[in-house]
């Protein structure tokens, strides 16, 4: 068994895309980026220590890409003078390669360079909405195996279009037509424009863990995976998760939940909201020499777009998030079902996610109806909801032979709850970073 998606189309892009059969993957974590870059440039504070993170930072960041409409939408602004007060709030996606080209270390084995090289695949895809009155923020987690059309891209090397399709796995996007292709085709699913995007790599996610002194995850069941580089043997209870561990258990698939791809987001979503939890309350925002250390780490591991590559715009879009709360940041999973051409596979759960979409594209603050998805369990939770729908990946272990049946709020229209907020349907899986969640191991 591998962890390698079968492809149903040769990549396109500019540089060619080498997929072997080696058990590996996946997932350079995009949003820790986005609570360490984003927040964390701020709150470098005064002195010469902030004089030369200024400095340093601002030398570090590589040059940007330059994003394009594509073709029949509209214009994507470039220049944005004042992000903390942009009207109808922050739209910011990263995308995680699973190239190993110019990692070096671990990854420059002939066996790693012939797992992925090139381009790669947006094997980790999240897009952050920072509402207008910043009082709220939701990431979405894009899963890798979701077939979805994918548009016209304008081609990277500025030579007109490479054609879209109707149907293509969303995790070719970046190797089909670099970071623009992703940005266009969670556009085209979502609805909303999205004016900031950035590429990482597998050595900014051991960075970033490195920069915080590590991550300390909760453990329902032990985690093992010989499939990751290096291997994860973890114990129930705390663990503190650092450097390519770290990377380790955030790309693990077979160690975690049921085996699947929408076990891996779940499992990266309980990292994410301990990794949260310590940046706001652990006293990383008060340490300016961690703080350094962290955007530093985030921007010599990033490809950014033209608008990321002022160190400014990072100080602004911190400043949307400084008041936010962990209760109002919530991690959510793209809805999908399993595909009924393919049990591997997933396609959009059409209802839930035009409820998602519609949250989205209107600025409303969200709240969760349903479960934290099939590697996490919530210790307090008072009841546990079914598994969510879908498959993802190779087969787990139970796989729904027919798409399940929505919750009865499934199809219908959020219902305000409260201040604006909108119920989001029980067959959405997620959580806040408030909660302490656990990972449940797969075995």
């Amino acid at each position: 068994m591998t962890d390698l998606p079968r492809r149903h189309q040769r990549a396109r892009g500019p540089e060619g895309v080498r997929h072997g059969r080696l058990p590996r993957r996946r997932g350079a974590v995009a949003a820790l980026k986005l609570l360490a870059a984003v927040v964390v440039v701020v709150f470098v504070s005064v002195g010469s220590v902030a004089a030369y993170a200024v400095w340093d930072v601002a030398r570090s960041i590589k040059t940007g890409v330059h994003l394009q409409a594509a073709p029949g939408q509209s214009a994507i602004p470039q220049d944005i003078p004042n992000v903390s007060a942009m009207p109808g709030g922050i739209n910011l996606l990263l995308a995680g390669t699973d190239s190993r080209s110019d990692l070096g270390g671990i990854y420059n084995s002939a066996e790693e360079q012939d797992a992925s090289s090139g381009a790669g695949n947006n094997d980790v895809t999240m897009l952050l909405h920072i509402a207008q009155d910043h009082k709220s923020m939701m990431v979405v987690s894009f899963p890798r195996d979701l077939m979805v059309a994918i548009p016209d891209c304008p081609d990277p090397n500025g030579s007109g279009t490479i054609d879209g399709t109707s149907y293509a796995q969303f995790n070719t996007a970046l190797s089909r037509g670099g970071l623009n292709c992703v940005v266009a085709t969670v556009s085209k699913m979502t609805g909303l424009t999205i004016p900031f995007a950035a590429t990482i790599n597998f050595n900014g996610v051991s960075a970033m863990s490195n920069a915080v002194g590590g991550v300390t995850v909760c453990l329902a069941s032990p985690v093992t995976d010989d499939y990751t580089n290096p291997p994860l043997d973890l114990p129930a209870g705390e663990n503190t998760i650092v450097g390519d561990m770290a990377l380790s258990f955030l790309r693990s698939r077979h160690g975690v939940g049921d085996g699947s791809d929408l076990g891996r987001i779940s499992n990266q979503q309980v990292f994410l909201s301990a990794l949260a939890r310590k940046i706001v309350s652990g006293g990383v925002l008060s340490n300016p020499v961690q703080l350094y250390s962290l955007a530093k780490a985030a921007v010599d591991n990033i490809t950014p777009s033209e608008s990321l590559t002022n160190p400014t715009t990072l100080v602004q879009i911190a400043l949307a998030l400084k008041d936010t709360g962990l209760d109002n940041m919530v991690f959510v999973q793209y809805p999908a079902v399993t595909d009924p051409d393919n049990p591997n596979r997933v396609v959009p759960d059409d209802q839930a996610a035009s409820a998602l979409d519609e949250a989205l594209v209107n600025d409303q603050p969200v709240k969760l109806t349903g479960s934290t998805g099939r590697a996490a369990e919530d210790p307090t939770a008072t009841a546990s909801p079914g598994p969510d729908a879908g498959a993802g990946g190779e087969p787990s272990p139970v796989t729904p032979t027919t798409p399940a049946a929505p919750a009865p709020d499934a199809g219908a229209t959020p219902a305000p709850t409260g201040t604006g907020s909108v119920d989001l349907p029980s067959t959405i899986t997620g959580q806040t970073a408030a909660q302490q969640t656990c990972t449940k191991g797969n075995n």
